[in-house]
């Protein structure tokens, strides 16, 4: 932890020093909240969000907060080890090429249905409002990889093995949970004459509440669908792999999400943990924890600190804006750095800098501020990236 601010309700502990303004605001904001517990904690990738930092862990008593979970429900990363080693250049390109045929990318939907039995199962879709009304756009986009930072990332670690990196959340459906929620919320909280102004973007559903009810099971079907996603992408890059490599071994799959509240026990108090840009890191618990496109990432073990409620950051975490980072960084300069890295890239234009390396905060930095979170396992260099 690099610093505790005491100034409100409760205090803010955090784990970097270079907070932006509206951050803080964001954070400060938060930490006043009448029904939170304990304190707030704010990782060391945090910056500014909608309502709460990204990189923002909240315990509340009796409310959960759409804003405090984020529009991408469920987004996470998946990680597989494999048991090859060398990959030469020219396989890799035919491997990346088949990807981008098989896995559509940005905006881009499946141009059939895809399976049912690829969506998340066990769930009564008949009492959920939106997840409802999406479910046939939704058949179109499961395996699918989605825009901004999105990716699909191929690696190896120190010893030479390849991995596969992948991240990605529920795409259109988890964006209308949140977004319907949280107008919820915004009416309900009005109604109530809340002490939360609507301007701070923290409106709460009372969890005896049937909108909370409602929300929890929505938003546990977009978790579940996230899941899905990804599980179904990374099959087919395996698929792609196979095709090329045919004696390919892929180890256990590690998957962890960052958007999302749930029910923990912390500091003997049975509280709903908000995590936003954030992932669990229990004591051993496998995590993951990409950098940029340049830089390396990072498979890790929790080491279950109470401060942090059991939690680590999510990335490197930006550090400009996506309009500022095409206005302001160089091109040429972006493109040399991962050219020198022999990493296959799609930074071509000024339009692609809002995900160049230099968007991003200094992921050693990021690491060294959460020694005392995870320790790590693997780190993996990239050598191929797909952007949504």
């Amino acid at each position: 932890m690099k610093k505790v601010i005491s100034t409100e309700r409760v205090p803010i502990k955090m784990w970097l020093d270079d907070i932006e303004d509206g951050a803080l605001q964001q954070a400060k904001n938060v930490a006043n909240l009448p029904f939170i517990f304990k304190h707030l904690s704010i990782m060391p990738d945090s910056h500014q969000g909608y309502g709460m930092p990204i990189g923002g862990v909240l315990a509340t008593k009796g409310v959960v907060i759409p804003n405090a979970v984020g529009v991408d429900i469920g987004c996470g990363m998946c990680a597989m080890k494999t048991n090859f080693v060398g990959i030469q250049k020219q396989t890799l390109h035919g491997i990346v090429d088949m990807i981008k045929e098989r896995i559509p990318v940005g905006f881009a939907h499946q141009h059939e249905p895809q399976d049912e039995g690829y969506m998340p199962q066990g769930f009564d879709i008949d009492e959920m409002f939106i997840v409802k009304n999406q479910y046939k756009s939704a058949l179109h986009q499961i395996g699918t990889l989605g825009g901004g930072n999105h990716f699909i990332e191929i690696q190896k670690d120190e010893d030479g093995h390849i991995w596969v990196m992948i991240h990605s959340g529920s795409r259109n459906i988890g964006l209308k949970v949140a977004s319907h929620y949280n107008k919820v919320a915004e009416r309900l909280n009005a109604m109530w004459f809340s002490e939360i102004e609507k301007s701070k973007e923290l409106a709460f559903l009372p969890i005896q509440t049937q909108e909370a009810k409602d929300y929890f099971s929505e938003m546990n079907y977009c978790i579940e669908f996230a899941l899905c996603n990804r599980k179904l992408m990374m099959d087919r890059v395996k698929d792609c792999f196979i095709s090329i490599i045919p004696d390919i071994k892929f180890e256990p799959l590690i998957n962890i999400a960052h958007n999302y509240a749930k029910w923990e026990h912390h500091f003997n108090s049975e509280v709903i943990i908000h995590r936003k840009g954030a992932t669990s890191a229990r004591d051993m618990e496998e995590g993951i924890i990409p950098g940029s496109m340049g830089t390396k990432s990072y498979i890790v073990e929790g080491l279950g600190n109470p401060d942090s409620f059991m939690s680590c950051s999510h990335g490197a975490g930006r550090k400009m804006g996506r309009k500022q980072a095409c206005r302001e960084l160089n091109l040429e300069k972006e493109m040399t750095m991962l050219n020198d890295q022999e990493i296959i890239h799609d930074i071509y234009c000024n339009k692609d800098l809002d995900e160049a390396p230099g968007a991003y905060k200094d992921i050693d930095v990021v690491m060294d501020n959460q020694k005392d979170l995870v320790k790590v396992l693997y780190e993996l260099k990239p050598i191929a990236v797909i952007k949504g």
